[in-house]
């Protein structure tokens, strides 16, 4: 049922780390916007979904690794920061098993642990990037 307004769509992405930081778990996007570019693996929040359980399912949905202890890291609301449409994504901080094996699923072409120092702009979608850089510090 619509209720007269337009409301931005709520996306979750989930950074994990490993090797005390050095690298974090990425996705390459298998579907525009920003196909073939590194990205945090996330998606929308479903209807009535609670955005902590919809991160711990995304991440599991588009790499195959469970995880848990969801912690808020950031949100990134700009309006213009998706091109489909106005999205707001909460970026979590969510613990994984270090020796997890990460298999691309759902709108993911592959899925596998990065080396954060080597990570350029150009090859990460959209304000992602913003993101690694705040991780690196």
């Amino acid at each position: 049922m619509s209720d007269g307004f337009r409301n931005p769509s709520l996306a979750v992405d989930a950074i994990c780390l490993r090797s005390g930081g050095s690298e974090v778990l990425l996705i390459k996007r298998g579907r525009t916007p920003w196909k073939g570019k590194f990205a945090f693996p996330g998606g929308f929040v479903d209807y009535g979904e609670d955005p902590e359980i919809a991160v711990l399912r995304e991440l599991f949905e588009e790499t195959g690794i469970e995880g848990s202890e969801p912690r808020l890291f950031d949100v990134k609301g700009r309006p213009e920061r998706d091109p489909r449409k106005h999205v707001i994504s909460i970026f979590y901080l969510v613990d994984v098993d270090d020796e997890s094996v990460p298999e691309a699923g759902d709108d993911a072409s592959e899925a596998d642990w990065v080396d954060l120092a080597i990570l350029e702009a150009e090859e990460v979608a959209g304000d992602h990037f913003d993101v690694i850089e705040q991780l690196r510090k």
